[in-house]
């Protein structure tokens, strides 16, 4: 119980943290000369007129969607990685088959985030 309240602490503040990165990354690259009040009002004026155009849209979308990718791919390998060595420690003998099959879920996890990247590449530059 204690460890999914702590993973649910992780995964808020990982969106907190990635959608407040977004923000300011987003704008200060609009108004990178005044970083007042002022300047925050006017980027962020800036990016609600851009918000029509086809390209910001798609690269939000694609920075969204890999983000989330990685987010879920990262918590998913975590939790692998924790339930094989739990393993190993409670049936060393079988540390071989063990090793196999998360070597081989690794593999399926990290195949579904580079599914994600390759769709988000698709999203910006041909779609």
């Amino acid at each position: 119980m204690k460890n999914r309240k702590m993973m649910k602490k992780v995964v808020y503040t990982s969106i907190i943290s990635l959608t407040l990165v977004m923000v300011l990354v987003t704008v200060f690259k609009l108004n990178q000369t005044d970083a007042s009040f002022e300047g925050v009002k006017l980027a962020m004026t800036k990016l609600a007129d851009s918000a029509s155009s086809d390209i910001s849209g798609k690269a939000m979308g694609a920075g969204i969607g890999i983000g989330l990718a990685a987010l879920g791919g990262t918590i998913g390998m975590g939790m692998a990685v924790a339930k094989s060595v739990d393993a190993i420690a409670r049936q060393p003998e079988a540390e071989g088959k063990v090793r196999t099959t998360l070597m081989l879920g690794l593999v399926f996890i990290e195949t579904v985030v580079i599914y994600a990247l390759v769709v988000a590449i698709l999203l910006v530059f041909v779609l």
